[in-house]
């Protein structure tokens, strides 16, 4: 018997950062995200022979333990680790004999919430399997307990809402809170979006949890710059929630633009020389806006490039290296079966 589940990407279209606490906590935060055709991809084969088996087959990773209640979170597999515990401890209270592989179609550090869409894809693998009574809510909000808290891995927690959810969602967070609004946009109006977004891997990566550690400091010191760039970012979700909603689609690059410039401000270490000569050629060729996916440094970027831009964008972006990738959203979040 298998056991298989898949969960999305994300794009963060806007107000990224202020689903982090100690911000959202203080003044509450907004976000409008949407998810992508690239996923992240769990198979989990129950056992008999007492062993716990984490692979990453497509990168030759495999590691070995006895079943335990608690296997140590250390070595290449933290995030599987993390949830194994969790599930022993809050739920089945006995060890679990099984293999479990997994698979993301985007590298660590791209800046689409590939660790906490694995951990969602994990975890909802689990559900399927043992038929725990969980709903959306219920496994985004533990998805984000492993991460934060088990583990105490720096981040926000719109990437488990969304990688649960799917779609397009305007999510409000406030303290412990989390509202998640899905959107229901014309099928019309996706579609330019779908088209006129061109979506570019820098060929880098980051360590998002630094920036967001810096992001954090920033607000625990009441850095007035700061602060104030994270209150734009929220009103730019508002601003992209009513311009998806109503169809006026050609300011998005704007509304991206607009939060770009705010979003430098959050930290230091979110842009650098190379991400900024990227954006700027990508605006010369004839995008109106865009931004880097993601809490910075490097990673997927994405511009607004109206009409037949997209083509001229593209070429421009050669000269840096990288790869556009192509893609399309993705209405549906978690997925789970069982063969």
């Amino acid at each position: 018997m298998f056991i298989r589940s898949k969960a999305p990407l994300r794009l963060g279209l806007a107000g990224g950062g202020t689903d982090v606490s100690p911000y959202s906590d203080l003044y509450g935060g907004a976000i409008l995200n949407v998810t992508v055709s690239m996923y992240a991809y769990t198979t989990i084969e129950p056992t008999d022979d007492g062993k716990v088996v984490f692979e990453a087959p497509e990168k030759n990773l495999r590691e070995e333990y006895d079943n335990a209640m608690e296997v140590d979170t250390d070595g290449y597999f933290i995030l599987h680790k993390g949830v194994y515990n969790r599930i022993v401890r809050q739920f089945t209270h006995r060890p679990l004999s099984l293999r479990i592989a997994s698979h993301v179609d985007a590298p660590a550090g791209s800046g689409m919430g590939t660790s906490s869409t694995l951990v969602v894809s994990i975890l909802g693998a689990y559900v399927e399997w043992l038929k725990l009574p969980m709903g959306e809510y219920d496994i985004a909000r533990l998805a984000y307990e492993i991460e934060r808290v088990d583990l105490g891995l720096a981040g926000g927690k719109q990437d488990q809402y969304a990688a649960t959810f799917g779609g397009f969602n305007f999510m409000e967070f406030k303290d412990d809170n989390v509202i998640v609004n899905p959107l229901r946009i014309r099928q019309s109006y996706a579609d330019e979006l779908n088209h006129n977004l061109v979506l570019y891997y820098t060929d880098t990566s980051h360590v998002s949890a630094d920036i967001i550690k810096e992001q954090q400091k920033n607000v625990q010191a009441k850095k007035t710059s700061s602060i104030e760039s994270m209150h734009k970012l929220k009103e730019q979700a508002i601003q992209m929630k009513e311009a998806l909603l109503k169809g006026d689609v050609n300011h998005i690059g704007e509304i991206l633009d607009f939060g770009w410039m705010h979003k430098k401000q959050m930290a230091k270490s979110i842009s650098n020389p190379r991400i900024d000569a990227i954006y700027d050629a990508a605006k010369q060729a004839g995008a109106t806006g865009g931004k880097i996916s993601g809490a910075g440094g490097g990673g997927f970027m994405f511009f607004y490039c109206p009409g037949l831009t997209r083509y001229d964008v593209t070429e421009a972006l050669r000269q840096f290296g990288g790869d556009v990738k192509r893609y399309d959203f993705a209405p549906e979040g978690l997925k789970t079966w069982t063969v």
